[in-house]
């Protein structure tokens, strides 16, 4: 078999194992050549916004990124540990030239990512990454004297953040009690303080990051310690974020998670009420169930389906103009309020849906009803070329031919680790359990 040839870029930035994959050598390369594509058209010296999650490589590649931007001239705004769509918003609020988020997002510790945004807050076109990862290489004269970069810090970040929530949603929250796991990353803090601004009544935990914690048996991707935190303490809702807290998922009160696809129903259905989903679209991808679809064509509202990553979704609606769009994961993006996905004010309006109805998240979520679904992830040496290889593809057509239409299967490469994708829909759990776990078991032995 010939290996497919990788771009550096994945479908969210750059990502590997910290000081392994991704060197500090790396991180400085990436931040001189960005300065050269993404600051070319600054009127002056480049600025760019530099944040981090609390995972403890951050520090390393934090300093190498920003020793590699002051190399290239830029002057870098360092705003610490904040959530990614921070980073985003932060790069517009402080007119810079483009900004930096140093996470692997909802990946384990010894990962890391570094993901860029644009002037404005924007994620970058493919060939935007493709024009930076061309010039890592291209030779490049460097600044002397006082055209050399600065460093500086930005002690009001956190706070321009919160204020920038609390105009963006203007539900409150009085009444209500919620469970915030903040993944013991970049949502520790911020998290709990933006609730509590309006007005819930807030039990943190998974909030006491030290480098090394981040996302271990916590926040999105381990729910099991929030739903036995929710029954605990007898809560309205419980809120998870992933370790740079772009996404959210929720638990209602009887301790049932509460998914991305249900949660867009309840927002898009919130905002087809008050006349703000533009169009009556949502956008969705091609992992979201088929529930939601049925869903929302009962309650009047179009599916626009894009493929895998938040990327796509962004694409589509800044294409269409639309309101809303996410992820079954919990990236939910809501253009009105912000560039990129966001998993605190996801929060904040899902919990203002909340107190604003009287109405429990179990029966807000009921609106969908879920296919049972199934998801293998196969770890390969290769991603790309097992997920097109000709025995894998005959197994997804015998799979697609025994669901008859009833159900689907979808096979796709990880967009950040090396791993392919099964995930199948069927009538029955035990059916849709049986087809993956086949077409699984091909994949492996490719």
């Amino acid at each position: 078999m010939i290996a497919s040839v990788a771009r550096l870029f994945g479908t969210d930035g750059v990502r590997g194992r910290a000081n392994d994959q991704l060197t500090p050598e790396l991180a400085l390369r990436l931040a001189s050549a960005a300065v050269s594509v993404l600051g070319a058209d600054a009127n002056s010296r480049p600025r760019v916004v530099v944040g981090r999650d609390p995972r403890a490589s951050g520090e390393l590649l934090e300093a190498a990124l920003c020793a590699g931007l002051a190399a290239a001239g830029a002057d870098a705004i360092r705003v610490g540990v904040v959530p990614t769509p921070a980073v985003a918003f932060l790069t517009a609020d402080y007119g810079a030239d483009f900004g930096v988020m140093i996470s692997a997002s909802h990946n384990p510790m010894p990962d890391n990512g570094i993901k860029f945004f644009g002037a404005g807050g924007h994620k970058l076109a493919d060939d935007v990454e493709d024009a930076i990862e061309a010039a890592m290489d291209a030779p490049a004269e460097r600044p002397t004297g006082a055209d050399v970069g600065r460093l500086r810090d930005a002690p009001d970040a956190e706070e321009r953040y919160l204020r920038h929530l609390a105009a963006s949603v203007d539900a409150r929250l009085d009444g209500l009690t919620i469970v915030v796991d903040g993944a013991n990353g970049a949502a520790s803090t911020v998290g709990p303080h933006a609730y509590e601004a309006a007005g819930a009544t807030v039990i943190a935990i998974h909030s006491d990051p030290d480098g090394l914690n981040i996302n271990d048996g916590c926040g999105s991707t381990h729910l099991d310690v929030l739903q036995a935190a929710v029954l605990e303490h007898g809560a309205d809702l419980g809120l998870a974020h992933d370790g740079d807290a772009d996404r959210c998922l929720a638990v209602d009160s009887t301790g049932a998670v509460v998914d991305g696809d249900m949660i867009m129903a309840i927002l898009a259905i919130d905002m087809h009420e008050r006349g703000e989903l533009t169009d009556n679209v949502l956008v969705a991808t091609v992992m979201s169930n088929l529930g939601l679809h049925i869903a929302m064509r009962e309650a009047g509202i179009e599916v626009k389906v894009t493929g895998v990553g938040d990327r796509y979704v962004l694409e589509e609606l800044r294409a269409g103009g639309y309101a809303l769009g996410g992820e079954q994961s919990g990236h939910i993006v809501i253009p009105a309020a912000g560039t990129t996905g966001d998993g605190v004010l996801t929060g904040l309006m899902l919990a203002g849906r909340v107190a604003s109805t009287g109405t429990r998240l179990a029966d807000l979520a009921a609106v969908v009803t879920v296919l049972p679904q199934e998801l293998i992830n196969v770890p390969v040496s290769d991603k790309h070329a097992v997920a097109v290889a000709d025995t894998v593809q005959d197994a997804v057509r015998v799979a697609e031919a025994e669901l008859d239409g009833s159900g689907r299967i979808l096979l796709r490469p990880s967009g950040t680790e090396q791993l392919v994708r099964v995930m199948v829909e069927a009538g029955t759990a035990d059916d849709a359990r049986g087809i993956a776990e086949r077409v699984a078991a091909v994949v492996a032995a490719v």
